[in-house]
């Protein structure tokens, strides 16, 4: 009895519960161990949510709504993919709520599970890194819908994570903008270029791991054998189906963009260097005048204005009058 009275208050410290009735709230933060007692009242609905529990706290939920000893092991283990399981008489949901790290363009990941049963949703935060404040805003913001039952409560739970998602790639769609912008700056940034590129890229390629099996996890919760969801709210999980593939295919198409970025300043240093090049070589031809005059007339043998102050007058002039000639011949050729 010591031992249940203490795994009570353990699991009731991390442990947020509501129950509704008749799809109107009538309860919240009662201990979890009374969840079994309220499932056993007729119309009655239940949310617990548990946020970085051990497998001791989730034993007493486990008792109480009779879950499945590997869903378990899975709701604790972190880097689950998000995937949905079916059991005997519950269901397991492993998904990721994602934001953007605009100063280093990192994506911060936080792992979300949920074991939903006919009457009960529980949620499993395994950091607090996700705020379910949003999630209780959009359910109280639909409260005519909350006669639907846990088919409800797990629409408000998956929305706002998919909205997530279209936000974090919303974020990423601005950053590569800014990143455009610097690639066709006339100041080179091409060291800033690459290494945000790669920052973006990297984000990008977690960020579909994370969107992808969003598809198949979404759309298995729309099938007809899965009475959770009932019919009146396959139209909302549609519209959640809809925003997890346009989420997916704008994922796909900035993945794209980034590596058209990177080829395009790959063509833009490349093209730069023949710019570069091209001055040079065009400069060196304007020195190598001079240079063979001087050498020219550096000869040990007489010539006309030989150790005379005229003779230093007309090479000094010819030096300058040929360099002013090729200088203005390259500049309307475009190579200076």
């Amino acid at each position: 009895m010591l031992s249940r009275v203490s795994s009570q208050t353990s699991t009731d410290d991390i442990a947020t519960t509501r129950v509704y009735r008749g799809g109107q709230l009538e309860l919240e933060n009662f201990p979890v161990v009374d969840v079994s007692d309220y499932l056993e009242q007729e119309g009655t609905t239940v949310w617990v949510d548990l946020c970085a529990p051990q497998a001791s706290d989730l034993a007493l939920v486990a008792e109480e709504l009779g879950l499945h000893d590997l869903a378990i092991e899975d709701a604790v283990d972190r880097h689950q993919r998000p995937k949905l399981d079916r059991y005997k008489n519950h269901e397991f949901l492993n998904m990721y709520a994602v934001r953007l790290d605009v100063e280093t363009g990192e994506l911060l990941l936080t792992e979300l599970a949920a074991f939903i049963t006919p009457r009960a949703l529980v949620t499993i935060r395994k950091d607090d890194g996700f705020d379910m404040s949003g999630v209780i805003a959009r359910w109280d913001e639909s409260a005519d819908l909350t006669g639907y039952g846990v088919g409800f409560l797990l629409y408000g739970l998956i929305d706002v994570v998919v909205d997530g998602h279209f936000d974090t790639v919303q974020s990423l769609d601005e950053e590569i903008e800014k990143l455009e912008d610097l690639l066709f700056d006339d100041a080179p940034h091409d060291a800033d270029v690459q290494r945000r590129s790669f920052e973006l890229r990297k984000s990008l390629v977690l960020l579909r791991r994370v969107i992808l099996p969003m598809r198949e996890v979404v759309n298995t919760l729309m099938r007809r054998d899965m009475v959770v969801v009932t019919e009146a709210m396959i139209p909302y999980f549609q519209d959640v189906y809809d925003h997890v593939l346009r989420a997916t295919e704008w994922t796909e198409s900035l993945r794209d963009l980034v590596t058209t970025i990177l080829e395009t300043n790959l063509t833009i240093q490349g093209n730069r260097l023949n710019i570069i090049s091209k001055k040079v070589t065009s400069w060196a031809a304007i020195i190598a005048v001079p240079t063979a005059i001087t050498g020219f007339y550096g000869q040990n043998v007489p010539y006309p204005g030989f150790s005379t102050h005229t003779g230093f007058v007309t090479s000094t002039a010819l030096m300058v009058v040929l360099s002013i000639v090729l200088y203005v011949t390259f500049r309307r050729k475009d190579w200076l």
